[in-house]
């Protein structure tokens, strides 16, 4: 039979914004007691009533388990000073809290309900002061009732407080009216949130405005799937059966969504319509209204000039360049835009340092810029510049989430080289070419045959498609290159042969370890990571080793063979666990996600130099620096023994070993496999299922991402 248990809130010892899991100190009329359980946005000095029942715990023990609460007013003079004094109302301290109840007594929290001008004929406060605390007490009964409105739909404290601010008074009768409005305008709650608090209101499957919000969810997951639009049969189809939406209704619903202002817009071309989020129409429109510009537009450099000095450059740096390579550094100096593309031994490097050169001698106003740190590193020391990464380039504002170099206040430089262009995705391309002043000219590096974007648009490819900006596709590899299996065996794969194993007593930068069964070829991952590259090419099996998957999930995704890594790399029992992730001293591991305040972006990897286990926290080494993460923000670090092929893009690694089994079937491509070889430098070795790599050579077919960036580059589909 539930207990019921009622107190003030003494201490609250723990306490999670995201879930609502709270561990408190309540002070009841006999004596202090522990609860535990789900209790949102409380605060120390609430009165609260809770239903439950006493269980004990192995390590805390005697614990009241909550199962539902209720926030009660303070009803006496000291928990009503407690209460104000806690801090709940912005301006109320401690001594103006005692000051307040001095003269009010119980009748305090009516006064501040019905008749805050009362508070004038307390000692310190004046007019203004008494504005500032109705409006905070207002406010705060406000958010605190729909934080315990929405709580059980799974909205946390801090998602309440933004719904507030959007929508003010009127949040909980405009959430009761329409639950899917939380989907269209708050940032942090998806259509699955809100469909659910509206099926508990009784909404019907075919309504309006779920049908509206399903598919503005549909096109989101498209675009997180990589597509700029989508074809409104195939998005039609799509909700109907994943959600249930009548075919009729959702072409209603698309029909009012196109007449709304920013939210999406269907577009026309060679008879088929395209659905688009209204932002990324206007990045992919935008995209080609700057390329087109700046083809047109007359360069900074004399042309004449820029020739001249080739030859110069040529003979101080004593380098015989092919024809073909001549010919690429000959192109850059008259063309205005222009893609440089080639495989690993190319000369992509070779020729990006001459282009530099030559155009040295006439300006030193060269800007150089890639996707990721990591690939920027890489280009800073290929040419011995300074390198950023485009969010650095473009100095973004984290706080204002724009960037500071854009349209109205262009980049300066003469020249703009980017590196490793297939990784960048719609959105980045657009603020990237905004930025670019009229007279400059614009070098895109890049190996089109390599995984596209993560992010929606396939800009590379759709660039070289278009046919209106040079293209110099490099396809000789020299002499040198020639030497190295990893990258004679990437051109095979390219061209859709097998690679090419040696045996040979001698040691490869290459091998293929055949194995069948997922958990074998997993535990051979281990074990080769663990013993046998480090023992025969003397490679540190965490610094210099990297384990790329293709997929997260499965016996040899990136989780698992994260969690095998670690225990036979660095089985330390000093740790911190957050959910199933634990993190050891000395782990290594990955920033997922761009932090600005931590100066640490998306692919960085670092090792955990420090924990302190009891104020759960960590530091981790990145490079030069030092970053402390709090136990709130471990969600941006992953451990890193493993990551997806994906991950790794713009990255070199001393040595990749590569599982692959028909676990792996949905994602067997060639480029994904071309991509994670060419990732390695001096060794290679793939542990799997021969009938795998087959597959994943043989496979060409790249899966379809729906852009319309090369018909409007090629002025097919006229930019509004």
């Amino acid at each position: 039979m539930a207990e019921e248990i009622e107190g003030t809130v003494k201490t609250i010892v723990f306490a999670n914004e995201e879930n609502g899991y709270a561990v408190i100190h309540l002070q009841t009329a006999s004596t202090i007691v522990t609860i535990v359980g789900i209790l949102p946005s409380i605060r120390e000095g609430d009165y609260i009533k809770a239903t439950g029942g006493f269980v004990q715990d192995k390590r805390f023990g005697k614990q009241f388990k909550v199962t539902t609460f209720e926030l009660l007013p303070p009803s006496t003079v000291q928990a009503i000073e407690s209460y104000l004094a806690s801090g709940v109302i912005k301006g109320i301290g401690e001594k103006l809290a005692q000051r307040i109840v001095e003269a009010f007594q119980e009748k305090t929290l009516d006064i501040l309900d019905t008749n805050p001008e009362a508070l004038l004929s307390v000692k310190g406060i004046s007019k203004r002061i008494v504005e500032h605390i109705e409006q905070s007490w207002q406010d705060q009964k406000i958010v605190r009732s729909l934080i315990m409105f929405l709580h059980p739909y799974g909205v946390s404290s801090k998602l309440a407080v933004r719904i507030y601010k959007v929508y003010g008074l009127d949040a909980e009768k405009k959430i009761t009216e329409n639950p899917y409005c939380l989907a269209m305008d708050i940032k942090g709650i998806g259509f699955l949130t809100a469909d659910a608090i509206a099926m508990r209101f009784g909404f019907a499957k075919d309504s309006l405005h779920r049908a509206k919000a399903a598919l503005l969810y549909a096109m989101m997951k498209c675009v997180e799937d990589g597509h700029s639009y989508y074809p409104k049969q195939l998005l039609v189809d799509k909700v109907e059966k994943e959600f249930e939406i009548p075919e009729e209704k959702a072409h209603i619903a698309l029909t009012e969504l196109a007449g709304m202002k920013n939210t999406i817009v269907a577009e026309n071309h060679e008879e088929e319509e395209g659905i688009f989020l209204h932002t990324y129409h206007t990045y992919e429109q935008r995209i080609a209204h700057y390329i087109r510009r700046l083809l047109y537009s007359p360069r900074a450099l004399e042309e004449e000039k820029l020739k001249s000095n080739i030859t110069q450059v040529l003979q101080e740096a004593t380098i015989m360049l092919s024809e073909e390579q001549q010919y690429a550094v000959e192109q850059a100096t008259c063309n205005k835009v222009m893609v440089l593309t080639g495989g690993p031994g190319t000369g992509k490097t070779t020729i990006t340092n001459c282009i530099l050169r030559v155009f040295e001698k006439e300006s030193n106003d060269i800007l150089l810029a890639a996707p990721t740190g990591r690939a920027a590193k890489r280009m800073s020391e290929t040419t011995k510049r300074e390198a950023k990464t485009i969010h650095r380039l473009l100095e973004y504002n984290p706080q204002e989430d724009r960037f500071s170099y854009n349209a109205n206040n262009p980049l300066s430089c003469k020249l703009l080289v980017i590196d490793e262009c297939s990784m960048v995705d719609t959105m980045l391309m657009y603020h990237l070419l905004q930025a670019v002043p009229l007279g400059a000219t614009l070098l895109f590096v890049g190996d089109s045959n390599q995984l596209p974007s993560v992010g929606a648009g396939n800009v590379l490819h759709d660039i070289i498609h278009s046919g209106i900006v040079p293209v110099i596709e490099l396809t000789t590899i020299f002499r040198q290159a020639k030497e190295s299996r990893i990258i004679c065996n990437a051109h095979r794969i390219y061209k859709g042969e097998m690679p090419e194993i040696i045996h040979t007593k001698e040691l490869s930068d290459f091998y293929f370890i055949p194995a069948k069964e997922p958990d074998t070829v997993a535990q051979q991952v281990v074990e080769y990571v663990q013993f046998h590259i480090p023992r025969r090419f003397g490679l540190h099996p965490v610094k210099d080793i990297q384990v790329l998957s293709p997929i997260i999930k499965g016996s040899t995704g990136v989780q698992a063979l994260n969690t095998m890594l670690q225990k036979a790399l660095n089985p330390k029992k000093e740790h911190i666990q957050k959910g199933e992730t634990y993190f050891h001293l000395d782990d290594k591991v990955m920033q997922i996600k761009n932090n600005y305040d931590k100066d640490v972006f998306n692919g960085d990897v670092g090792y955990i130099c420090y924990i302190n286990p009891k104020e759960r926290e960590l530091t981790i080494r990145f490079d030069d620096k030092n970053v402390l993460y709090t136990f709130e923000e471990l969600h941006e670090v992953t451990p890193a023994y493993s990551i997806s092929i994906h991950k790794s893009q713009g990255s070199e690694y001393p040595a990749v070993v590569i599982p692959l089994t028909m676990q792996h079937y949905i994602m067997l491509q060639r480029n994904l496999i071309y991509t994670a070889i060419t990732r390695g430098k001096q060794l290679v070795v793939i542990i799997g299922d021969p009938k795998a790599i087959a597959i994943a050579v043989q496979n060409s077919t790249l899966r379809k991402r729906y852009t319309r960036l090369s018909p409007r580059l090629q002025g097919v589909i006229i930019n509004e």
